[in-house]
């Protein structure tokens, strides 16, 4: 990796940048803390946001143009062109402002999985959800704490899933036909690898590995889950990198998002960075067809 290079693609700000995907040659993403939906094009710069008034963690495309997403009041779907929400289920509406919904993608069939964050840190309180294509939701997994970084293998065979408190990185037999969860077991343990600092969003390169950004920690790493090595470190010049996700016309750039600290004072915090030069490929996002 002698030419590689990680730099900002672009001057916009984000309060708490999250939960980037590339869709139609454009990297969409959320500011948390800003109450927005961006979408990138990496090649000006310029970065198109929607205030949707409320503190969002994630977003997926639709088939028809359109935004779902989930935040404080659950899961919404968004029209872009008109700026209406239609509310499509609040799982977590009876804890009020102890939860709000954080980290979410798409499974290959369209199914929309988003999960919850104490904003009490209180353990065991939140949960992960599924919202189907007839856009009824049910349960996956409960006794978490901030649902984090979610993906699925290769063959659709296995979801991948972050309980950021936890460290660790598990992996739940899953049956793509109806969205179930099977057997679990832990493949990657952060804390085993030197890392202190919290795992954060996640994503999946064509290999079959997995890319996992520290909060708090200013890296990015890369693991093979299923040999349980680690394979790539990469540091950032700002402590709060939150999430990644490949991107590009051959989705090998691979795209950072990052926050504001609390306290210290970084020159391109809460910036979007993009790697290029690991001559890696990443797969492509789903959308949300319900």
């Amino acid at each position: 990796m002698k030419n590689l290079s990680i730099q900002p693609v672009s001057m916009h700000v984000s309060r708490w940048g999250e939960g980037p995907l590339w869709w139609e040659d454009r990297l969409l993403y959320v500011d948390i803390e800003g109450h927005c939906i961006n979408r990138l094009d990496p090649k000006s710069g310029r970065v198109q946001s929607w205030d949707v008034r409320e503190a969002i963690g994630t977003v997926v495309p639709t088939n028809d143009n359109k935004f779902a997403y989930a935040g404080s009041s659950g899961y919404v779907l968004f029209d872009p062109h008109t700026n209406t929400k239609t509310p499509m289920g609040n799982p977590e509406s009876s804890m009020g402002r102890a939860v709000r919904f954080n980290d979410g993608k798409c499974d290959p069939n369209g199914r929309f999985w988003a999960g919850s964050i104490s904003l009490k840190k209180k353990e065991g309180t939140a949960n992960l959800y599924m919202l189907d294509r007839q856009r009824r939701l049910h349960f996956r997994l409960g006794n978490l704490t901030n649902s984090n970084g979610i993906c699925w293998s290769l063959d659709a065979k296995t979801l991948y899933h972050i309980d950021t408190p936890t460290k660790l990185i598990r992996a739940y037999k899953f049956d793509l036909k109806n969205g179930i969860l099977g057997a679990e077991k832990s493949v990657i343990d952060t804390a085993l690898f030197g890392y202190d600092s919290s795992p954060d969003g996640m994503c999946i390169d064509a290999n079959g590995n997995l890319w996992v950004a520290f909060c708090h920690g200013g890296c990015v790493a890369c693991f093979n889950p299923l040999e349980q090595k680690k394979l790539v470190h990469l540091d950032f010049p700002c402590v709060e990198t939150t999430a990644c996700t490949f991107g590009g016309p051959n989705l090998d750039r691979l795209f950072v998002t990052t926050g504001i600290h609390k306290s210290k004072k970084e020159a391109d915090a809460g910036k979007v960075f993009v790697v290029d030069g690991l001559n890696i490929r990443g797969v492509p996002a789903f959308p949300f067809r319900g």
